[in-house]
């Protein structure tokens, strides 16, 4: 795309070159129009680039072409895309002008007499009257999290690749002293549920926080902190309380998996069920499940976050208090979610035992079918054989039919008695295997002793 860009430039500049050096008539005309012609499909293919591209394009270009370039972005993007540029091209481009946002995603805490307040961030000039322990950022463009980054001297990362690594390289310290934690944070909404992860950066007493969407433990910690003076001190305190409230949370959606196991349960024991019901149950088990386990892997997430601050020192003795708290929260939900795998499993045992009944019932029908017309089949069989047949030709009829059935009971009594032998032998090895580990383990008991 940048290619074709410059392609369009060029040949602007010469066929503008050409109408200029040929003598026509309405020479003026003909240039009015093509030069139209030529900014019209320069402004189609800006509408397809991202903000992002732009930028690029607009970083890369001779300034004279940068400057017409910049002439054809629509003016309601022109603020993402001045976020994209280093700020010597941005001034060369709009001069002292700087982005603004207005969606109100980038937010400045400070603390104002015990109480954090609350400031939107529209520009890199609200930052300078600024004294934050908390910058959020929700949402970011890669230009935004750059800006404000530079503005602060390091590197503000994209949630979504931050939390692509490895659990063990999700926390770590850069030579600056920045300490990077990355985590997933619980997202439980109605007919959804699904972790989003999160990047924090301690650096220089400011905690910035960076995420994609938002969260209740967020809107929880800002409610929190505006409403109780000396709820939070520093930026390791807004660290560790949403770390906190993020296990709330958790708990609070332990709380609604124990709800809906409870009505399953109900379900499952109270009556027989249909195939329908059972798959309806099925995947409601299946939904539990795995809301259960996102739960189970975000609180171990956060758990290794608070352990790596606890041995790296990064936090005071008061704050090691409050991660004590954090830890033994975390170790009583736990045993939470294994009760409730087990609580699972049995209900999905339960649910796939009715389904099985029903089988087994329908089975019991064809069995029964069978039974009530076998003896039709038999006569049909006996009825059907002819004494003029190549194997009874010469033979009576009553002594055909007779040695017909002795024979057809002679074999279903020797299959019977080859199918009780089978059992018998299957048992025989089952009882031997059960007496075999039964004496292992009793030695192995009496070893220990």
């Amino acid at each position: 795309m940048m290619q074709k860009i410059m392609e369009l430039l060029n040949k602007q500049k010469l066929v503008d070159s050409l109408l200029h050096n040929q003598a026509m008539p309405h020479r003026d005309r003909v240039e009015t129009l093509v030069h139209t012609q030529h900014l019209a499909e320069l402004r189609t293919r800006l509408e397809r680039l991202s903000a992002t591209e732009i930028g690029e394009a607009l970083s890369a270009l001779p300034l004279e072409d940068a400057k017409q370039l910049w002439h054809q972005v629509a003016d309601d993007r022109q603020d993402d895309i001045l976020w994209e540029l280093a700020d010597d091209r941005r001034e060369a481009l709009v001069g002292p002008r700087e982005p603004h946002d207005g969606k109100g995603q980038m937010n400045a805490f400070e603390l104002v007499n015990g109480r954090l307040c609350q400031v939107t961030i529209t520009c890199r000039q609200d930052l300078a009257a600024l004294h934050p322990i908390w910058i959020d950022l929700r949402g970011a463009s890669k230009g935004q999290r750059h800006s404000i980054g530079q503005y602060y001297g390091l590197d503000l990362p994209d949630p979504d690749e931050a939390t692509d690594l490895e659990v063990s390289a999700r926390f770590y310290v850069e030579e600056n002293d920045e300490v990077h934690l990355h985590s997933n944070f619980l997202l439980d909404r109605e007919g959804e549920s699904r972790s989003v992860p999160v990047a924090f950066i301690l650096h220089h007493d400011i905690l910035f926080t960076v995420r994609n969407e938002e969260l209740p433990v967020f809107r929880l910690q800002r409610l929190r902190a505006r409403n109780q003076p000396g709820y939070v001190s520093d930026a390791k305190d807004v660290l560790l309380d949403l770390y906190g409230a993020d296990i709330e949370y958790s708990a609070d959606a332990l709380e609604d998996i124990y709800t809906a196991l409870g009505r399953v349960g109900h379900h499952v024991l109270s009556k027989a069920m249909t195939d329908a019901e059972a798959s309806a149950l099925l995947a409601e088990i299946a939904e539990q499940e795995d809301l259960n386990g996102r739960i189970r892997r975000n609180i171990l997430d956060t758990q290794r976050m608070v352990s790596f601050l606890m041995r790296g020192r990064f936090i005071s003795s008061d704050q090691v208090d409050d991660a004590k708290e954090i830890l033994r929260d975390i170790e009583s939900l736990n045993s939470h979610t294994a009760f409730l795998f087990e609580k699972i499993n049995f209900l999905l045992d339960a649910t796939i035992g009715f389904i099985n009944i029903n089988q087994n019932q329908r089975l019991s029908v064809l069995t029964t079918l069978t039974v009530v017309f076998m003896p039709i089949n038999m006569l049909a069989g006996m009825g059907g054989m002819s004494e003029f047949s190549m194997m009874t030709q010469g033979i009576p009829w009553p002594l055909a039919y007779g040695a017909f059935t002795v024979g057809m009971g002679l074999i279903g009594w020797l299959t019977f008695l080859a199918l009780r032998s089978v059992e018998r032998r299957r048992a025989r090895g089952f009882l031997v295997e059960r007496v075999k580990q039964t004496e292992g383990l009793v030695r192995t008991g009496a070893r220990e002793r």
